[in-house]
């Protein structure tokens, strides 16, 4: 299908059904309120203006501003003085974190021949701040320093299935260079990996079959990479803790106690460079040995191979290692009913070189809430509940201001946190929501209320109409079209929520739009304003719908009655999640039992290419039957106490304000019942019982992560542990929502 027939499409689907899409009632408001909520909302709109969100954005990424520069400061400080004019109470809240900046990066290719990575991206006319001093280098934050020399080995996108695969060949990396595609995985999982088969250094490219010429025009006639472009960023293993990695669980003050930096386990212990695709291409083109399998192979014009051989490099990565300010500015506008009830909102405004996209858009359309609510308080309106508005420094380089913040009000955080939305990039196309799923329905009621701007549609339909266009099957398309609820996705790691959702179980939304901005822009210089407008959103309409909707959310959750939480969504997800663990643990079983039949067979012996090393490998441990039981009656339970529940607020709603703070305040709270007090095994800062990183795959999520990733691992004695522990803290969920329903 062409691109102009799947728009198409997606209109027709979503025009077709956009009759469905009438208000509803508003989840949390009584009939009385529902109309001054909504005439609230409407006069929000009249305040939100593209063309000031265009010129935020242009402003706020006119020069380099990453953390701990003069021009990161100076951003900050505009932040603030934008929120004072808007009528907010703000105030910069500093911590002093370790930051890394390159001061040696050299790569060299010692033979067959002889090259030497440029490592520098170019300037373009067409580009206004491309070629501004102050720009960081191109570099990966949180590697080791190293001197290295050795063997160049290609082990594709360098996650664990990949080093499998090498074993098969009998290729072995100890003590070798690897170089790596970016992709599949998040960054800092490929150096992880690499130093735990005992690689001496990684190197990280984008092959030109992801973002590159493969895909389109490159930058600066299109969107996508040229051959030069690179993307930066951290490599620190956050799935262990994110935040300074001197100061776990307590935030960087100016007088904190630090580790030495050799005792902290999230930086890495190789060196790690990221290069462009011109750098590649000579290290690549060098490499003998097995061709790469087909499904290894990129868009390089050459026959990709794996090593060993020949090829040499020689890395050398060197950073200051300093400690520098990260200035958080904080926003308040105080609530004239539960003052402390605090609906937070936050996005980060660091960025590694200009930034307009990543983090400027979104930072935009946050201040353009923010001055639409405070265009509302200067008419008299003045939330129920606080509103906490934040603008985060050091998010690029693993959370740094978010995490700090969090560490250092946690106490205060537990007792007073309602909610915390986060946003990031924003950009054309379809709305892009994750988080906890005891906010699925309030979710659902927003994006039904929200237009999308091209097509006039809501962007409830269009995003329902995309999901049917990508099913599998017209069963999956038919029930999807049928559905009338939106899917929030299980959130991982990446910005700025990590901290509130996985270390303190406040319940989270991340808001964005997306899928309609193709391009390697990534990190990189060309992350500007001229790129923005060129292949972004460059009417700016996206930012007024990212303000639409996350502000409905705020309003919403700072004027409701009784907060807006449903636990049955929550405990069906759950449910999910459980039958997904269950039928992984049936798959491992059958796998490991087919691949070990063939291994005793002479069928995998004769299939074996005899030009290669083949190597067998080794025997698969056997599947031990696990009991799930406990897991399943804890998810019965939940979905009781949470249809109770329901059942109360429906048809038995509180009069006395008392009460109704009473339960507001359990309800904004009962997520917290999902901690586990001790935390993950390997990891105890991340302590939410169902969201959290995945400890291969860094952004991406694992859900029922202790159970999953013990079964993935062949841990099963963890595994039963952690059935048994994610078991008993949804069965505390389910105590707390009773405790609701017999509030009195």
């Amino acid at each position: 299908m062409n691109r102009k027939m799947r728009a198409g499409l997606l209109l027709c689907l979503a025009s077709g059904h956009f009759a469905s899409a009438q208000t509803t009632p508003l989840k949390g408001f009584d009939s009385q309120s529902i109309n001054k909520q909504q005439q609230l909302e409407q006069q929000f709109d009249k305040h939100l203006n593209a063309a000031n969100i265009g010129q935020t954005i242009k402003a706020l990424s006119a020069k380099p501003h990453h953390l701990g520069s003069a021009e990161g400061k100076r951003v900050a400080e505009t932040v603030l003085q934008q929120f004072k004019s808007y009528g907010w109470d703000a105030k910069l809240e500093t911590y002093h974190v370790l930051f890394p900046t390159p001061k040696t990066r050299q790569l060299e290719l010692l033979g067959p021949t002889k090259y030497t990575a440029q490592l520098k991206e170019p300037a373009f006319a067409e580009d206004a701040t491309s070629g501004q001093a102050g720009q960081l280098p191109t570099y990966n934050a949180w590697g080791a320093d190293g001197d290295v020399t050795g063997e160049l080995v290609f082990v594709n996108y360098g996650l664990p299935d990949d080093y499998e695969q090498l074993t098969k060949l009998g290729i072995d990396v100890k003590g070798k260079i690897v170089i790596a595609k970016y992709g599949r995985s998040w960054r800092g999982i490929k150096p992880k990996v690499a130093y735990e088969h005992g690689a001496i250094g990684c190197i990280i490219y984008s092959d030109p079959k992801d973002d590159g010429y493969y895909q389109g025009d490159v930058y600066p006639k299109g969107p996508f990479k040229n051959d030069q472009t690179v993307q930066r960023g951290s490599v620190m293993d956050m799935v262990i803790y994110p935040g300074d990695p001197l100061t776990p669980g307590t935030a960087s003050t100016a007088k904190a106690k630090r580790l030495d930096r050799k005792e902290a386990t999230t930086i890495l212990k190789i060196p790690v460079l990221p290069i462009s695709y011109g750098d590649a291409l000579p290290l690549l083109s060098a490499l003998e040995g097995p061709v790469a399998p087909a499904e290894w192979r990129g868009a390089l014009p050459i026959t990709y191979r794996i090593g060993t051989g020949t090829a040499k490099v020689h890395l050398k990565v060197e950073s200051n290692w300093d400690i520098v300010p990260a200035y958080n500015v904080i926003a308040t506008m105080k609530g004239s009913e539960y003052p402390d009830q605090w609906v937070i909102r936050g996005n980060h405004h660091d960025a590694w070189v200009n930034g307009a996209d990543d983090p400027i858009s979104g930072l935009a359309a946050q201040l353009e809430e923010a001055k639409a609510i405070g265009q509302l308080a200067k008419a008299g309106f003045r939330p129920k509940r606080t509103l906490v508005y934040c603008a985060w420094d050091g998010e690029e380089p693993s959370l740094l201001g978010s995490t700090e913040w969090v560490e250092d009000h946690a106490e205060e955080l537990k007792k007073k946190a309602v909610a915390y939305i986060n946003s990031d990039g924003n950009s054309r196309g379809f709305l892009q929501a994750g988080g906890s799923h005891a906010l699925e329905v309030f979710m659902s009621e927003i994006s039904k209320d929200v237009k999308d701007p091209q097509t006039g549609t809501t962007i409830f339909e269009r995003k329902r109409a995309k999901d049917a266009v990508a099913a599998s099957s017209a069963k999956a398309q038919t029930a999807i079209l049928k559905k009338d609820t939106l899917s929030l996705g299980a959130l991982g790691t990446g910005s700025d929520y990590s901290a509130f959702l996985q270390h303190l179980a406040i319940p989270t939304l991340n808001l964005g739009f997306g899928g309609e901005d193709e391009g390697g822009d990534y990190h990189s210089i060309y992350d500007s304003y001229d790129d923005y407008v060129r292949f972004k959103d460059g009417t700016f309409v996206y930012g007024v719908a990212l303000a639409q909707t996350a502000g409905r959310a705020v309003l919403r959750l700072a004027n409701a009655e009784v907060l807006p939480f449903d636990f049955s969504n929550l405990s069906q997800t759950i449910g999910k999640y459980v039958e997904e663990v269950k039928a992984l643990t049936g798959q491992l079983k059958e796998k490991y039992s087919a691949e070990n039949a063939l291994l005793n067979s002479k069928s995998y012996q004769l299939a074996a290419n005899p030009r290669d090393k083949w190597i067998a490998p080794a025997a698969k441990p056997e599947v031990p039957n696990i009991d799930f039981s406990q897991l399943e009656e804890a998810v019965k339970t939940l979905q009781k106490s949470a249809e109770s529940l329901n059942s109360q607020l429906n048809s038995k709603p509180a009069a006395d304000k008392k009460t109704i703070a009473r339960i507001n305040q359990a309800l904004y709270q009962a997520e917290r019942s999902l901690l586990i007090p001790e935390g993950l095994p390997k990891r105890v800062w991340y302590k939410h019982s169902i969201y959290a990183p995945g400890f291969y795959t860094g952004y991406g999520v694992k859900t029922l992560p202790g159970v999953r990733e013990a079964i993935e691992q062949n841990n099963w004695s963890e595994a039963t542990a952690q059935v048994q522990t994610a078991a008993s803290r949804i069965n505390a969920l389910a105590q707390t929502l009773d405790q609701i329903t017999h509030a009195k």
